[in-house]
């Protein structure tokens, strides 16, 4: 479990940074979109990675699969802190940072529980599994929207990019693994 917590670790640094440098870049012009809106954003990345699997990783654009995880872990990210304080006005960076360090925590703190109870079962699973799973999770979350957030039994919203955003880092750590 060590293992794992160091990896994600890692990998929140490297989402962190691009977040923060995007942020830089672009302000935080993501807080005009809806939830529904980021869902579809992080869709178009999750299709992009199927389908560079299925062409066995060619990509006519030259960005790989690893940025289209980074950016569902981010778009998702901003989801969450779209559900909590709904579209609006820009913020400062640092309050935008701040909210999106506890997006980020809540989620590793979800994957902490889950995986004690599941034994890590995620590392014996293929990279596209990942990318399956966050594909299914995204068309749940669409049927959700769809029923304005309200469910019967099943999870919520907020549950589902959760889960996207542990996926896509299974999925980055799986393939930095195997680049060794």
């Amino acid at each position: 479990m060590n293992k794992t917590i160091r990896q994600f670790e890692e990998v929140t640094k490297r989402c962190r940074d691009i977040f923060e440098k995007k942020m830089h870049d672009y302000g935080t012009s993501w807080r005009i979109m809806r939830p529904s809106s980021l869902t579809d954003q992080i869709y178009i990345k999750a299709a992009r990675i199927r389908s560079l699997e299925e062409k066995g990783g060619v990509s006519a654009v030259n960005e790989g699969i690893e940025p289209e995880f980074i950016g569902i872990i981010n778009y998702c990210a901003m989801a969450l802190i779209q559900l909590e304080l709904g579209p609006g006005d820009s913020l400062p960076p640092a309050e935008a940072l701040d909210l999106y360090d506890k997006a980020i925590e809540k989620s590793t703190s979800l994957m902490l529980s889950k995986n004690h109870d599941y034994d890590e079962a995620w590392r014996m699973m293929r990279v596209s599994s990942f990318t399956d799973i966050i594909l299914q999770k995204l068309l749940r979350t669409k049927e959700i929207e769809a029923h304005h957030g309200k469910t019967i039994v099943s999870e919520g919203i907020d549950a589902n990019y959760m889960d996207m955003i542990n996926y896509a880092f299974f999925g980055l750590i799986k393939l930095s693994e195997d680049k060794l």
